[in-house]
């Protein structure tokens, strides 16, 4: 059997629902929110040119990455994280 203080707090958590949720529909986190869509008309930021550079760099070492074979990934580093590293390192010698 429940109590009255069981009951008592279900009884108000669902009165805090009810009011609670008009404004769960028109929160800013909800899609179609005015955040969100504030967010979506922002303009974006030009990247810098290191920025820019770096974004080359991984594009090609993951184009590289994923044209290499397993045993070839083996031989490389066996996850992305050593091979990129190495990649990066063997691109800007290049352009050095």
């Amino acid at each position: 059997m429940l109590s009255f203080r069981s009951r008592h707090t279900r009884a108000l958590f669902a009165g805090l629902l009810l009011l609670a949720s008009p404004l769960l529909l028109t929160s800013p986190f909800v899609a179609g929110g005015a955040l969100a869509q504030a967010a979506a008309t922002k303009p974006a930021k030009e990247l810098s040119v290191g920025q820019s550079a770096a974004r080359e760099r991984q594009k090609k070492c993951g184009a590289e990455w994923r044209a290499l074979s397993v045993a070839d990934k083996a031989a490389q580093g066996p996850k992305w994280p050593q091979y990129y590293s190495k990649c990066v390192k063997r691109l800007k010698q290049m352009k050095a």
